[in-house]
């Protein structure tokens, strides 16, 4: 069997990890051995652990969880599942905003978009010329 876990750290923040032997990780977290994260963060206590077939599926939903935020892991933590698709959308609105300022900025010009940089492609090869 295999796990994935999610630990709350001495400072708030949360580890997420995946292991074949839970008891033995969170020892290992504990006594500093684990990951450098947690190591500075200790003491750590489980907050969240599922149980899976196998560990490549520990692994998968390990990065997945990596990738949430705060809230949406917090919402896993406390079981309120209904909570996660809403948590899972993203705030297009900034985006879009975004998206309507360089068109309003670029309009009037060429096609070819602003360019965001001062530094070209000519100034970093002579800049690379010049180090090397």
């Amino acid at each position: 069997m295999a796990w994935v876990y999610i630990l709350e750290c001495s400072d708030g923040s949360y580890y997420v990890g995946s292991t074949k032997d839970l008891e033995r990780r969170i020892w290992e977290h504990n006594e500093g051995i684990g990951a450098k994260y947690t190591a500075r963060r200790r003491p750590v206590k489980v907050v969240y652990a599922a149980e899976f077939q196998r560990i490549a599926e520990a692994y998968e939903r390990e990065k997945q969880l990596q990738g949430w935020g705060r809230a949406k892991r917090e919402a896993l933590i406390r079981g309120d599942y209904d909570a996660l698709p809403e948590l899972a959308r993203k705030d297009f609105e900034k985006y879009r905003a975004r998206q309507a300022w360089d068109n309003q900025s670029s309009a009037g010009e060429n096609s070819t978009p602003k360019r965001r940089s001062s530094m070209t492609l000519s100034s970093v090869s002579k800049i690379a010329a010049t180090a090397g």
